[in-house]
């Protein structure tokens, strides 16, 4: 509502003054059209305006006022000639530049982005963020494919005393070590032709400080600077000076895989575990992974599920269960070769005690005999073997005849 007001206002203002300032003489009503004509262009060209983003309206702002200085400083240069339509010229100039100048820095509004701005001055600030790399980090080769992946920001120093040691691994007499100090330098050519990555080579020096260790931390700290590293006594050095540390290890760690209990997965059993029954094998970042009774499937890939994690310092390991494999080892009552000699079963399982329980049964019958014949002999009427006072058991004529039973001594 306040905006349709102020519209009105803005058409009966220029009325108005097109009234008492006609350019026409003696006839004011002229000058009253010409004033709302220019009124309803005004507004026309606000409620154009309103779609256009804000971005672009300050960059058509910018652009017209850098267009009209550079309109004053050309015309301020031909001035002093005698020109033919000097004033047209003039104009001429104001027009055609405050016109590019509107346009271009229209097209471009987007460099005027508020976001944009403050991540110009961000990026300023990060390419003064130093990251000192580690002899170990630059052989491991790793730094290369994160650099490449754009997850390592600033710029990347190596120093030069970094660099005369992996020169000496390179010439090492032994063939590992030789290898190993070329891969690091191969790492380096690779890193500095990646375009995004910024690797810079110092030159700065300790030379009361001999280990290597300690002139990474005290460059780091001159520079503020961190750390990259695979070191883990450097890295734990590192924290006690107070310089920050960034451990290409636990990266790794922190990217492998989320197990949780229960999950299924499939693992390829390569060798024995140190318990009795388990088989090991590992996932494709090296995560160990420890199976219960799965001793019998080396050399097979097997579905398993998982029970438990254990995280420690130097990694990760996953205890599973092979899903198809025997079950667990159950403890059960054993017998000696002597009679009545029995071992107490170990733990409380229930199919052991059932074991126990029918064990039991079968000493209060004779061997060969049945319960169903026992219990015949009780419906005919026979003494009851508990409450015999003889030492032996007889049976009726009719039992004794088709039956294996023999009479049992009974203790009084």
């Amino acid at each position: 509502m306040w905006l349709i007001l102020f519209r009105v206002f803005i058409i009966a203002l220029l009325a108005h003054a097109g009234y008492v300032y006609s350019p026409f003489p003696g006839q004011p009503s002229l000058g009253v059209g010409l004033g709302v004509v220019a009124a309803l262009a005004v507004i026309a060209l606000e409620m154009k305006l309103r779609a256009v983003p804000g971005h672009h309206m300050i960059g058509a702002l910018i652009g017209g006022v850098v267009g009209l200085f550079g309109a004053r400083l050309v015309w301020g240069a031909l001035a002093g000639l005698d020109i033919v339509g000097a004033h047209f010229v003039h104009a001429l100039l104001v027009v055609f530049l405050g016109y590019m100048g509107i346009a271009i820095g229209g097209s471009k509004g987007e460099w005027f982005e508020p976001a944009r701005i403050i991540a110009a001055f961000r990026d300023s600030a990060r390419l003064h963020q130093y990251k000192v790399l580690d002899t170990s980090v630059i052989i491991d080769g790793r730094i290369a494919d994160i650099c490449e992946t754009g997850f390592l920001e600033g710029t990347l120093v190596v120093p030069q005393f970094v660099l005369r040691e992996l020169q000496q691994v390179a010439d090492s007499s032994d063939s590992l070590k030789r290898n190993r100090g070329r891969r690091g330098l191969d790492i380096l050519q690779k890193m500095q032709k990646i375009a995004h990555v910024t690797v810079q080579i110092v030159e700065t020096d300790f030379p009361e400080v001999r280990e290597v260790d300690l002139k990474l931390i005290e460059l780091a700290r001159r520079m503020s600077g961190k750390i990259v590293t695979n070191d883990f006594n450097l890295n734990k050095v590192a924290q006690l000076r107070g310089v920050p540390v960034l451990n290409i290890n636990e990266l790794a760690n922190s990217l492998k895989p989320v197990v949780l209990p229960g999950e299924v997965m499939r693992v390829f059993v390569i060798k024995e575990g140190k318990e009795a029954g388990q088989g090991v094998g590992y996932l494709d970042d090296g995560t160990m992974v420890v199976v219960d009774q799965a001793r019998k499937a080396l050399g097979k890939t097997i579905e398993v599920s998982v029970t438990s994690v254990l995280q420690t310092t130097a990694g990760k390991m996953i205890f599973c269960r092979w899903l198809d494999g025997p079950p667990p080892e159950e403890s059960v009552v054993r017998r000696d070769l002597r009679v009545g000699d029995r071992r107490e079963p170990h733990g409380r399982d229930p199919r052991a005690l059932e074991r126990r329980e029918a064990d039991r049964r079968d000493e209060r019958v004779a061997p060969g005999a049945s319960e169903p014949a026992a219990d015949a002999h009780l419906l005919q009427g026979a003494p009851s073997p508990s409450s015999a006072p003889t030492r032996e058991l007889s049976l009726p004529a009719e039992a004794a005849e088709g039956s294996p039973i023999r009479p049992i001594a009974k203790p009084d």
